[in-house]
């Protein structure tokens, strides 16, 4: 796949008007009536002007989603979770495969005690 899962996209299938909302609620993983509510009290506490330029700034400048980004809401949120904590994501899938390599191990420690004839076709292999 050509498409950057960590980039930020326009979400144009949940857009309300440009996208930019949607967009940062499917990077972020926050819900994006959170988000609309947040733009509109940020934009009516003070920040006017600047935050309606950077709205339009980040419509004109983001590409929109690639459609089939995400395979399945899993996904998606796994990709989030890479874009919060890249550290985090990236130890969580290092002790994911540390627990399948120590299964591993223990299978095969099961049927080479129990089976020499087999014990002495894997360490042939080795």
């Amino acid at each position: 796949m050509s498409a950057s899962r960590t980039k930020f996209y326009l979400d144009k299938q949940n857009a309300k008007w440009m996208g930019v909302c949607a967009g940062i609620a499917d990077y972020t993983g926050i819900d994006v009536t959170w988000v609309r509510i947040g733009m509109v009290l940020v934009t009516l506490m003070g920040g006017f002007p600047w935050t309606l330029i950077a709205y339009f700034v980040a419509g004109w400048v983001a590409d929109a989603k690639p459609s089939g980004l995400y395979t399945s809401a899993e996904d998606a949120k796994f990709w989030q979770g890479v874009r919060q904590s890249p550290a985090r994501s990236t130890r969580d899938v290092r002790a994911k495969f540390r627990e399948i390599d120590r299964r591993l191990a223990d299978v095969e420690t099961y049927y080479t005690a129990s089976n020499s004839s087999l014990a002495k076709e894997i360490d042939s292999l080795r």
